[in-house]
């Protein structure tokens, strides 16, 4: 007599049962994984940005023509999930040229409408970040770059 070699249905069936709970759990976390390494394109160039403008002003005494509010902007290689803008500010008495507020929009992959700011105070902001939600309380003094937190 021959003894039967493989594998039945039933146990076929309970490995693919197994394996679909595991990818169910295991995908959002890595999508968000992602995400999050995708946000630090946005974080990297705001504090690069932030340093060059405060260059500026310690030579010229104003942030009038720097940066992306004037000349220079941001290298093309470091450039591939946000786009950048830059606006001077007269708010709250401001003289002109005297404060700015950078903004970064998401625009493609998994960060597409996340908006981060960052201004001369170096006062960090979430303004928007759609795969989560909403926005925890101390998202306008921070930047959050991760779901619930």
């Amino acid at each position: 007599m021959r003894l039967a070699r493989g594998f039945t249905l039933i146990e076929l069936l309970i490995v693919v049962v197994v394996i679909s709970v595991l990818a169910s759990i295991a995908y959002p976390s890595y999508t968000d994984y992602v995400r999050r390494g995708q946000l630090q394109e946005a974080f990297a160039n705001h504090s690069d940005y932030r340093v060059r403008m405060e260059q500026f002003y310690q030579d010229n005494r104003t942030y009038a023509n720097a940066g992306n509010c004037g000349a220079a902007a941001f290298p093309a290689g470091n450039v591939k999930y946000f786009s950048y803008a830059c606006a001077l500010d007269t708010t709250g008495g401001a003289p002109a040229g005297q404060s700015y507020t950078m903004t970064a929009t998401g625009t493609s992959g998994g960060v597409t409408g996340y908006i981060y700011t960052i201004n001369e105070k170096n006062v960090r902001a979430t303004t928007a970040t759609p795969a989560w939600g909403a926005l925890p309380g101390d998202a306008g003094t921070r930047w959050v770059d991760k779901k619930g937190g």
